[in-house]
């Protein structure tokens, strides 16, 4: 399903631009709806377009980042074929595009922004955001999730397969989560307690396909 090119470069100046999206989340440890779906209503990240005058890019040693990790030790072998298959695929710029979507997906879920969760996911993960979305809306729910700071964001595999590469990101996060009511009322959660979200999303892309955006494919705790 998807590969090499990483996608938001594009994506990124425009949504980055209309509305920055700035909270993340999944698990909080509260009693409440979940932050977001998992397979069992599960979503997928987001890439970076490179220019085709983009030189190949170097794999960065493991753990070097300007932003921190971009990949374990385990993910290395993958990324190597990545590379060997696709010249314009660049690690770190990914990790970019990965983390701002990572911000974008969860803020449009919480938000109930299907248009967004339409650009960014694949039929699957969008299918699970929608039904998750529409059963907080007849129970005249609304969330009220903020980002705290995203601790963590590094690869932790990288599958090739039938010319469609996937990619799995591990994301350790703070958030605070607040359910609301029609009125407004808090029902669940707290804004001044935090919980760290830790997660898996798994983002697809067609080797050598002419879209350059990865999708995000699965979501699930780590």
């Amino acid at each position: 399903m998807t590969a090499f090119s990483i996608v938001l470069l594009a994506m990124i100046a425009a949504f980055l631009g209309m509305r920055l999206y700035s909270v993340l989340g999944k698990r909080t440890g509260h009693e409440q709806e979940p932050v977001l779906p998992r397979r069992d209503e599960r979503a997928a990240p987001a890439p970076v377009r490179l220019d085709e005058s983009d030189a190949p890019a170097a794999l960065p040693a493991a753990g070097a980042s300007g932003a921190g990790l971009v990949y374990e030790p385990a993910a290395e072998a993958g990324l190597r074929q990545l590379l060997a298959a696709d010249r314009h695929f660049d690690a770190g710029r990914f990790m970019e595009g990965a983390e701002a979507a990572y911000r974008m997906i969860l803020e449009a879920f919480w938000a109930g922004d299907r248009d967004t969760l339409r650009d960014l996911c694949d039929d699957d993960s969008y299918e699970g955001f929608v039904e998750a979305i529409e059963a907080r809306t007849a129970r005249g729910e609304k969330l009220d999730n903020r980002l705290i700071g995203i601790d963590s964001a590094k690869i932790t595999a990288v599958e090739l397969s039938r010319r469609e590469a996937r990619i799995t990101v591990r994301y350790q996060a703070d958030i605070s989560a607040v359910t609301r009511d029609a009125e407004g009322k808090m029902i669940a959660g707290s804004m001044s307690d935090a919980a760290q979200a830790d997660d898996l999303w798994t983002f697809r892309r067609q080797i050598g396909s002419s879209d350059p955006n990865w999708l995000l494919d699965e979501v699930e705790a780590a």
